[in-house]
């Protein structure tokens, strides 16, 4: 496979799995990003210009993903609009990416017969109780809760019925929270490393008892190569890095990390619909494919990525003030 179009590879995750296939691999990467306020040239800086090249545009013009994809063997799904917030604010954004450009980027697939493998989230699966001992697998029920995890979903869907009914070679994998390297600011984690590096209290919504299954972005990346290189077509693969760890323990841990009183955070108004609890079970992908996460201890991974934000605030500062500047006015 030496020539991947990686869709969303200015972004968070993208951009970390680039990375990683140039690190690893001989492979030769497109990336098709739109460069909305997620996607970042500065991601992907540093990368080898004659193994990694940038096509800026939408993965719903159909005329550029036929022309993008007419050359290449494999594509890497990653682009998606991917916060819950704005979800609910405005939809509209996440049926167009998630639901009009997975089809797009499907049919373009079917017609040069092309390898597609297909990222998604665990929120597709809805959320489990804080007490129930139980873990997403493979064949845990569709149960999305919001715009966001619907149209994730239904980009799942037509990934399957491609396979199914064109035979499309595809697989899936439905991956937990990642943290690391190039986020958003306005995402949880960084959002609160920067604010300490601000000065700036952390904030929590609720009180905090939000579960979430977090794995490291490097973790995350060698799963996907795995899977591109060795998983079974039609088949999906769940993430995950047994990191089950509540919105109040992480903030408290990244307080401490940085030398802060663990409590010297603020409680903010919940986001409304919020999923109480996501976990995985990784067990066939481990069993299958031999998968193991690099970062199997939790505080280890945090304090690398509290390292990265520390040494690269020309990379977030940028966009701090407007993120800051959004949740002020929605008391967040």
């Amino acid at each position: 496979m030496a020539r991947i179009v990686v869709t969303g590879g200015a972004g968070f995750i993208g951009s970390n799995f680039v990375r990683h296939v140039i690190a690893s691999t001989d492979h030769h990467i497109t990336v098709l990003d739109k460069l909305t306020y997620a996607g970042n040239r500065a991601s992907l800086s540093g990368l080898p210009a004659d193994r990694v090249c940038l096509v800026v545009g939408d993965i719903a013009d159909d005329q550029l993903v036929d022309e993008t994809l007419a050359s290449t063997d494999a594509v890497v799904h990653f682009a998606a609009e991917s916060h819950n917030d704005n979800s609910l604010y405005d939809p509209g954004p996440f049926v167009h990416t998630n639901v009009v450009g997975t089809f797009t980027l499907l049919e373009a697939a079917r017609k040069y017969g092309i390898r597609f493998h297909h990222i998604s989230t665990d929120e597709v699966y809805g959320d489990l109780e804080l007490e129930d001992p139980g873990r997403f697998t493979e064949i845990t029920p569709y149960h999305p809760s919001s715009p966001y995890s619907s149209t994730k979903a239904g980009s799942d869907l037509l990934v399957r019925a491609w396979f199914r009914s064109y035979g499309v070679p595809v697989t899936i994998s439905n991956c937990s929270n990642n943290y690391g390297p190039y986020q958003h600011v306005e995402k949880f984690i960084p959002r609160q490393i920067t604010n300490v590096l601000r000065g700036f209290r952390p904030k929590l919504y609720g009180e905090g008892r939000n579960v979430r299954d977090w794995i490291h972005a490097d973790d995350h990346s060698s799963a996907v190569l795995a899977i591109l290189e060795s998983g079974t077509m039609g088949e999906t693969y769940l993430v995950g890095a047994d990191g089950e760890k509540d919105n109040k323990s992480v903030v408290e841990l990244i307080l401490t990390l940085m030398g802060q009183p663990a409590d010297a955070y603020d409680h903010v108004t919940d986001r409304p619909g919020h999923d109480l609890r996501y976990a995985i079970d990784s067990s066939k992908l481990r069993e299958e494919l031999g998968w193991r996460p690099r970062y199997g201890d939790f505080e280890q991974g945090l304090a690398a990525t509290i390292k990265w934000y520390e040494a690269h605030q020309e990379w977030w500062a940028p966009t701090k003030d407007a993120t800051e500047s959004f949740y002020a006015k929605v008391g967040q």
